[in-house]
């Protein structure tokens, strides 16, 4: 069995695949160009794929018919064509689960850092700018009594609503369902229309899935919905907000700020955003600890081992976007 490795993944994981077959891994420390991709996975029976490899029908027919899986080291899966490796039987799996607490940390520390202008008071201090304290000083906002509307009540939804909770913060929602029962009583949560939570929230915070229909989910028109001082985090998906109409709405003072960890079209930014001093930016940190990451890709290369072995995979991501 041949193993592609797209990036190097921590070593727990490599011994995990190494038990299941030969294993090859890019010593690029980079993403794959789609050529490059194309020709890495010549005769794969196993893909081991990170959120920035394109994988679609060219590179499943590229590795061949002996393709089984494709493993996705992320929760996301809009990087990969699902209907056509569902066409060319290939399972496709994704790392849900483990990564919830660590990306909903990062996803809370954004917005206490926008919310407290943390990273403008540092870059005041590192750029060594005279200051003195008075009661008016870098004046944030405060977070007890203020609304957080979550934007997908999923498993990182309620973790970002946990610690609002703890915050003394008001949880509303929306999202594609409605959360069950016990959910929203335990979250105390509200459920609204998208427009609703737009018009009613302090803090936007969206933990949605990219799909189509939540591409630039948050537009010109979204941005204008909200209150004049609110402010928006991102942790799901770049591509859900439409960044130069994030950027105008800034300029104008639509809203207040933003926090950002994922970009419309990453490792690029829209430079207008990182000339603001509202705006906090990490270069797509969510998952970013030593171990979640090595759970991520042990999660993978569990997937990989068991589709090999001939059992099921334990995180299967069905061709209509359901997860086993």
């Amino acid at each position: 069995m041949r193993i592609v490795v797209t990036r190097r993944v921590p070593e727990a994981a490599m011994v995990v695949l190494r038990e299941a077959g030969e294993v090859w891994v890019s010593g690029e420390d980079r993403p794959l160009s789609p050529d490059e991709l194309r020709e890495a996975v010549r005769g794969a029976d196993a893909v081991v794929c990170m959120l920035h490899d394109r994988v679609d029908g060219a590179v499943a027919d590229a590795a061949g018919p002996q393709l089984k899986v494709v493993a996705n080291v992320a929760v996301g899966y809009d990087n990969i064509d699902m209907p056509a490796l569902a066409e060319r039987g290939v399972t496709v799996t994704n790392t849900p689960g483990v990564l919830t607490d660590a990306t909903a940390d990062l996803a809370f520390g954004l917005l206490l850092a926008v919310t407290r202008r943390i990273g403008e008071g540092e870059r005041l201090l590192r750029s060594r700018t005279p200051w003195s304290f008075h009661l008016g000083f870098m004046l944030g906002s405060g977070l007890q009594g203020k609304t957080l509307g979550i934007v997908g009540l999923g498993q990182i939804g309620q973790a970002m609503a946990h610690r609002a909770r703890a915050f003394g913060m008001r949880i509303v929602y929306s999202g594609r369902s409605r959360a069950k029962p016990e959910v929203e009583s335990a979250l105390h949560a509200e459920h609204l229309s998208f427009l609703e939570l737009l018009r009613t929230a302090d803090v936007v915070s969206l933990h949605c899935p990219l799909t189509p229909e939540t591409r630039h989910l948050i537009d010109a028109e979204a941005l204008g919905a909200m209150k004049h001082s609110a402010f928006l985090i991102n942790t799901t998906r770049g591509p859900v907000v439409d960044e130069a109409a994030l950027a105008d709405a800034l300029l104008r003072r639509e809203i207040a700020g933003a926090g950002l960890d994922v970009f419309e079209k990453e490792p690029e930014v829209e430079p207008r955003l990182l000339e603001m001093d509202n705006v906090v930016v990490t270069p797509h940190l969510g998952s970013a600890t030593v171990e979640t990451r090595t759970e991520m890709a042990l999660l993978a290369a569990r997937n990989v081992a068991a589709v090999l072995a001939g059992d099921g995979a334990v995180n299967e991501v069905r061709p209509d976007g359901d997860r086993s």
